[in-house]
């Protein structure tokens, strides 16, 4: 009997990871702050970096690289506009990560941001700092 109530919580939360609806205003916007380089949080990764031109082409092949992965599908967004949102989901579980990556006006140039975050618990393990750091070697 105890088998069976850890296997409908265990396939009740594995529903709600891959079925839960998204927030979209919630997911499709920039990192607070403009610092250029790395930040590395808990549960996420954030990269700017200066862009050459205005950023489009850099966007694009980003994009390219980006749609390249695994289980990885857009959430809003687009090239044209100047920024993307991606949810690219873990190969077991499902669980969203969410990275939006922009092209935004700094103070002396575009710049060029990739804002990487998981959905859910309190650290990601580094997972987002990897994937990331793997698109743009990559590129």
């Amino acid at each position: 009997m105890v088998l069976w109530i850890v296997l409908i919580v265990v396939l009740g939360f594995a529903a709600y990871v891959r079925l839960a609806p998204t927030d979209i205003d919630a997911w499709h916007q920039r990192a607070d702050g403009t610092e250029m380089g790395e930040t590395t949080l808990s549960n996420g990764y954030i990269w700017r970096e200066t862009a050459a031109g205005d950023g489009g082409e850099e966007l694009s092949r980003l994009d390219g690289a980006i749609m390249a992965t695994p289980r990885t599908t857009r959430l809003a967004g687009s090239v044209d506009a100047g920024q993307i949102t991606y949810v690219t989901r873990s190969a077991v579980m499902g669980f969203p990560d969410y990275t939006t990556v922009g092209v935004y006006d700094g103070q002396d140039a575009p710049y060029i941001e990739i804002n990487a975050r998981s959905r859910f618990g309190s650290s990601d393990l580094g997972v987002n700092a990897r994937r990331v750091k793997g698109w743009l070697a990559d590129l």
